[in-house]
């Protein structure tokens, strides 16, 4: 059921951007000359020229200077330190925008074997020398936010990575699951771990401890930290487990803002907040644990990296959980700043970055705050050197995103009814660098923007553009080759609430690499400079990238979304689903049919978007009524009563599965795999109508071209 405020709940108050871009546009000069390709590459020529691998360090190092979880004063007090940089850097109107919400931390944690043997287990990650940072004792206990206290006392047994199958197979065995504990792997295969703590709770289970087994991001695949960057055996993934595949934000405020005195839910009608005890343990932690199983003896696929047999149960095991945690109502603080636009400063390009990390945050999310900072220093040199956006650029520095995407989420929903009006695109980097292989994920809409982008910065290794080194592509780790593409976008970062929920073009991008310390105390400024972007090199590729689809975007005298590219993946999506749904295509012979006219009308305007000359012909009224015909287009691809059992996720084409994996075409897809022929019925309907409504403004926007 989709909860909203209640009639009485006071009115939101949108932050001052909001104010001053509505101001500003009724002060609005006339519109300027369309913007040429060579102002837009003198623009792109400065920030490149600009761009400094040394002052991106600097920022790094005092980012992980200490640990900063979201609420702690080491991450108030970087929200301070990034709202000076910006105003030292020429944004304007930088605001702090702050929120009361639901948080999770622990006050005590133990797990310990009873039986066969008493042990108990030392929850915490060994210090090298070689990093003084891994030898701090202020590092926090090893956590997963949102787990239920308790104190329980159960026997053992191993699921492999705590999937639905893993346990349908143990039951299929005839090992009984209520009230056992579940020990799990983190990748086997990869699943979000509030998944794993769902799919244990529905099953059952009392209790879950979740391990990165080496197998997967261990000895087993190279050089282990200090030495490589792979990680240590004691190494920890911490990490929140609320099931926010449900809603994200504020557990206790769905829909709607976090404001001091509004509206909240009680925590018990709250739909994402387990009802499971869970920690999170180490390799180390996790092998005496096995050692102790003498069941029967796990299938070949579920055996691990470490020394022993990986067996299913133990006619003994017992192990004793318990976790008190406390969830306060915290303060949370997002960094908002901008440059106006001069022409529409109503029409708005976002782009953002969390700040909050488990640890030290080295690869996430400091990589891409340190890339964030550079990329506002830049801009606002651009400024001074002449730079004007047409549209007004907002940035922001969203907080606790590692509990639920709770600060971008708070902030979208406080603005979502002028953000659905005005937002043209989100582009999000969550960390910038953890090695060289570039990847992204988007919305099809911005791939012509993308490839732009990677055309014009060089790879600073390969000295060829991006561009060129993304399309050769890489080896999988199957042993297969991937070229590069844009891939689809679901979940799991700040993009979501603009994306999933509003419903605005979003992308989501990272240079990646060999990366076995996530969420430890290891992701630290030394493993970055030593492993993941020594020299700060792809980072500051990536600011350069970063600023240079701003840019096209904030500068172009028409908005470069392209939906030609989107009719074409539509088409492959669609087609995909009917492999498997109806490989006759009666189902969808209409959708098939609308998605080719799509196709077709979008290839007819594709002159007016992509071609200055034209563009220049072409009276700046008719533009204008243009760009909010585009802006509004990717709207149609939502269902303002949302997708049935997740009402917050309103996107018909790109979704989440509970798992995190993109989840394409998500009401349609849902409804087949339950076989819920009356929801096939219902989302085909759905995506014809969003398919014929861009299809309508495509037309429109030709129209108006061509009088």
């Amino acid at each position: 059921m989709s909860r909203k405020p209640a009639a009485s709940a006071p009115c939101i108050i949108l932050p001052v951007v909001t104010a001053i871009a509505l101001m500003a546009s009724a002060q609005m000069p006339e519109a300027k000359s369309p913007a040429s390709r060579a102002q837009l590459a003198a623009y792109k020529d400065v920030v490149d020229r600009a761009v400094s691998t040394e002052r991106i360090a600097e920022f790094l190092s005092h980012l992980t200077a200490e640990p900063h979880v979201a609420a702690s004063s080491r991450n108030d007090e970087l929200a301070r330190y990034v709202h000076g940089k910006w105003k030292e850097f020429g944004l304007e109107d930088v605001t702090l925008a702050t929120y009361d919400v639901l948080l999770s931390f622990p006050k005590s944690i133990s797990v310990e074997l009873v039986a066969p043997q008493s042990l108990r287990l030392k929850i915490e990650e060994k210090g090298y020398p070689e990093d003084p940072d891994t030898m701090k004792p202020d590092v926090g206990i090893p956590y997963n936010a949102y787990s239920r206290s308790g104190d329980i006392t159960a026997p053992l047994l191993y699921a492999n990575g705590g999937n639905p199958e893993d346990y349908e197979w143990l039951e299929k065995r005839g090992i009984d699951l209520k009230g056992k504990i579940a020990l799990v792997r983190y990748s086997s295969p990869y699943s979000y771990r509030g998944f794993k703590a769902l799919t244990a709770e529905k099953r059952g289970l009392a209790g879950l401890l979740i391990y990165s087994d080496p197998k997967e991001d261990g000895e087993t695949r190279g050089p282990v930290f200090p030495d490589g960057p792979w990680g240590p055996l004691s190494h920890i993934q911490r990490g929140g487990i609320p099931y926010d595949f449900i809603y994200p934000g504020d557990p206790l405020t769905p829909e709607w803002a976090s404001k001091p005195g509004g509206r909240r839910l009680s925590p018990e009608e709250a739909e994402t907040l387990p009802k499971i005890i869970s920690v999170p343990l180490s390799a180390e932690n996790a092998r005496p644990l096995l050692e102790f199983l003498d069941g029967e003896i796990a299938p070949p696929e579920w055996q691990g990296a470490l020394p022993l047999t990986y067996r299913l149960s133990g006619s003994q095991t017992r192990v004793r959980m318990r976790v008190e945690m406390e969830d306060p109502i915290k303060s949370i603080t997002n960094v908002i700043g901008c440059l106006k636009g001069t022409d529409h400063p109503d029409e708005i390009i976002l782009v953002g970055n969390h700040r909050d990390a488990w640890v030290y945050g080295g690869v996430d999310p400091s990589s891409g705050t340190a890339c964030l900072l550079e990329l506002t220093r830049v801009l606002g040199e651009a400024k001074r050197a002449g730079f004007k956006p047409r549209r007004t650029v907002i940035f922001g520095n969203w907080d606790a995103e590692e509990f639920t995407l709770t600060g971008s989420t708070e902030w979208g929903e406080e603005n979502k009814e002028w953000l659905k009006e005005n937002l043209v695109a989100y582009i999000n980097v969550d960390s910038s660098a953890s090695g060289r292989d570039f990847s992204i994920q988007g919305v099809p809409s911005l791939i012509p923007l993308v490839h732009r982008a990677l055309k014009e910065v060089e790879d600073p290794i390969e000295k060829k553009p991006v561009y060129e080194v993304w399309k050769a592509g890489i080896i999988s780790d199957e042993g297969k080759k991937e070229e590069g593409r844009v891939e689809p976008i679901g979940s799991g970062s700040d993009h979501s609430v603009f994306l999933n929920h509003i419903g605005a073009p979003a992308l989501d991008m990272s240079f990646s690499g060999d990366y076995g310390v996530y969420h430890s105390v290891y992701d630290n400024y030394y493993w970055m400079t030593h492993f993941g972007d020594p020299g700060m090199l792809y980072t500051a590729a990536l600011a350069k990238i970063w600023a240079h689809m701003i840019i096209d975007l904030a500068c172009g005298t028409v908005l470069p979304l392209d939906f030609e590219s989107y009719a074409q993946e539509l088409q492959k999506y669609l087609s995909d689903w009917a492999v498997k749904f109806d490989p006759e295509k009666k189902k969808a012979a209409t959708l098939f049919a609308l998605l080719g006219n799509l196709e077709k009308e979008a290839a007819r305007i594709r002159p007016l978007l992509f071609d200055p000359e034209k563009v220049q012909k072409t009276d700046p009224d008719i533009l204008r009524h243009i760009n909010r015909l585009l802006i509004s287009l990717e709207r149609d691809f939502t269902d303002p009563a949302g997708i049935p059992r997740r009402p917050w996720y309103k996107h018909l084409i790109f979704g989440a599965r509970y798992t995190y994996a993109v989840l394409l075409l998500p009401a349609l897809t849902e409804a087949s795999e339950a076989g819920d022929e009356k929801g096939v019925a219902a989302a085909i309907r759905n995506l014809e109508k969003a398919v014929a409504a861009s299809t309508a403004k495509l037309e429109k926007i030709r129209a108006l071209w061509k009088d």
